[in-house]
């Protein structure tokens, strides 16, 4: 299955975010929330974003392949959303939180990678029952 190439690239690259939390936690000596460190706070919402938009978008890659999606359409997507769920943590942390390219363009991408899936599953159930 295509999807499961992309949803354990995606697994691997939350588990790597989670670490970075876990190592600040640990280097701040914060157990819970952010203690007022803006370093720990910074890591701490690039890892709960990944985790907001990733379970979603693969569950929404699954689903197109499950449904017949075409393979290219499925790397496609797979990859748009991989590499805009790294431009994200990468541009936030760059910016210290404010605005950035890699923030903008990974967001940007990764919405529109779950509505395009979104939109390709509506129109293969609604071709399916046709």
């Amino acid at each position: 299955m295509i999807s499961a190439f992309y949803a354990a690239l995606l697994a691997i690259l939350v588990i790597a975010l989670a670490f970075r939390v876990s190592k600040n936690r640990i280097k701040y000596r914060v157990g819970i929330g952010a203690g007022d460190n803006k370093d720990l706070d910074l890591v701490i919402r690039c890892h709960a974003n990944a985790v907001e938009i990733v379970p979603l978008a693969v569950l929404m890659l699954v689903l197109a392949e499950l449904q017949g999606l075409h393979a290219i359409a499925l790397h496609v997507a797979g990859l748009v959303l991989l590499v805009t769920r790294i431009m994200h943590p990468i541009g936030l942390t760059k910016a210290q939180g404010g605005p950035a390219v890699g923030r903008f363009y990974g967001t940007i991408g990764s919405w529109l990678t779950v509505v395009l899936l979104a939109i390709a599953n509506l129109a293969l159930y609604i071709l399916s029952v046709i």
